[in-house]
C-alpha cells in the first residue's frame, strides 16, 4: 500500500472547514463519514468506505457544546470497530484544558478526565496545539504532538514591521509564552497583574513595565469572554501606548466577547482557525494553520520529526 493510500483523513460536523483545508494541504479527498441524528438529540457515527488497515486521522476541536467532543468518541469508537490500523485524534482546540488542576477544594480536573475518556476510546496518538497548559501532554500515555500557534503568528507580526515594539501578556500565568515571542523578536517584554472576582471577571489589572510610545502586541492562548485582554488594551492605551494589538491562538469569543474587542482600544485581534468564528467584529483576523497540520500528518505518516515545524 502507497504512503498516499495508508491514510485516510475524516471530520466532525464543526471542524469540517478546516478539515478540508488540511485535505487540500495534504492533496487527499476529506473520507465520507455520516452522523445521524435522531429527535431527542442522539446521534451515530457511520463510516461509509473501508478503513481497514489505514492510519485514520480524525479533524475535530473539542469546543463547546459538549457534541463536538462526544462526535469525536464515537468517532474513534466506529474506527476501532473498523480495523483501521491507528486512529489519531486531530484536535486543533483542545477543550477543557483550563481544569488542568485542582485550584481550590471538591473540583473535577476535567483535562485529565477528557484524556483518560480520549485513551480508553481508543486513540494511539494526539496531535493538538498550544494547550492551555503544556502539563497537560503527561496526562496522555499515547504520544502526544503538541504544535504552536506561533508557527503561523510569528510571520504575520514580522510582515508588520513594528518600530518600537513591545511583547506584552494580558496575566503572568502567560509570561512563559509571551517571553518566547519577545526573545524572538529581541525586544521588551511587559506583564499584567490581574486579580479575579470570579471567573471571567476581571476586578483590578496593573502593568509591569513601560509601553509609552511602543507599538504593543499582547500574546495569548486564548480569549474567551475577551474582559482581560481589552482591559489589559485599555489600560496600556492610558499609559501612552502608540498601538495595542493582540495574537492569541484560540477563538473562544463568547457572550459579550466581540462588542467588547469592537469598543476596545484594540487596533485588531488575531487568531488562528482552530475554532470556527461567527459574531462577526471589523478588528478579528483569523490566520489558518491548515498547512501547519497537514504537514504535521504528513511527518506522522512518514515517520519523519516535527521538531523543525517549531520556530520557537
Amino acid at each position: 500500500m502507497s504512503a498516499q493510500n495508508s491514510y485516510m483523513v475524516f471530520s466532525g460536523t464543526n471542524t469540517r472547514y478546516l478539515a478540508e483545508k488540511i485535505c487540500q494541504s495534504l492533496g487527499c479527498p476529506l473520507g465520507q463519514l455520516v452522523i445521524t441524528h435522531f429527535s431527542d438529540g442522539e446521534f451515530a457515527v457511520s463510516y461509509e468506505e473501508s478503513i481497514r488497515g489505514r492510519d485514520v486521522f480524525l479533524v475535530q476541536s473539542t469546543f463547546p457544546n459538549s457534541d463536538n467532543l462526544m462526535e469525536l468518541l464515537l468517532m474513534i469508537d466506529a474506527a476501532k470497530r473498523a480495523s483501521a490500523r491507528t486512529v489519531n485524534a486531530v484536535i486543533p482546540y483542545f477543550g477543557w484544558a483550563r481544569q488542568d488542576r485542582k485550584d481550590k477544594p471538591r473540583v473535577s480536573i476535567g483535562a485529565k478526565l477528557i484524556a483518560d475518556v480520549l485513551s480508553v476510546a481508543g486513540i494511539d496518538r494526539l496531535i493538538t496545539m498550544d494547550l492551555h497548559a503544556d502539563q497537560i501532554q503527561g496526562f496522555f500515555n499515547v504520544p502526544v504532538d503538541h504544535l504552536y500557534a506561533s508557527g503561523v503568528i510569528l510571520p504575520y507580526l514580522q510582515n508588520l514591521k513594528l518600530e518600537e515594539m513591545v511583547i506584552a501578556s494580558p496575566d503572568v500565568g502567560g509570561s512563559k509564552r509571551a517571553n518566547t515571542y519577545a526573545k524572538y523578536f529581541g525586544c521588551p517584554l511587559v506583564l499584567c497583574n490581574k486579580t479575579r472576582a470570579r471567573a471571567n471577571v476581571v476586578d483590578s489589572m496593573q502593568i509591569i513595565g513601560d509601553v509609552k510610545g511602543k507599538n504593543v502586541v499582547i500574546i495569548d492562548d486564548m480569549v474567551d469572554t475577551a474582559g482581560t485582554i481589552t482591559k489589559a488594551a485599555d489600560i496600556m492605551k492610558e499609559a501612552g501606548a502608540k498601538t495595542v494589538r493582540a495574537c492569541a491562538s484560540h477563538c473562544v469569543m463568547s457572550g459579550p466577547a466581540s462588542e467588547r474587542v469592537q469598543n476596545s482600544a484594540l487596533e485588531e485581534i488575531v487568531f488562528t482557525d482552530s475554532i470556527p468564528y461567527s459574531h462577526r467584529s471589523a478588528k478579528v483576523k483569523q490566520i489558518s494553520v491548515a498547512d501547519m497540520f497537514a504537514e504535521a500528518i504528513r511527518r506522522v505518516i512518514h515517520n519523519e520529526s516535527i521538531s523543525n515545524l517549531y520556530l520557537v
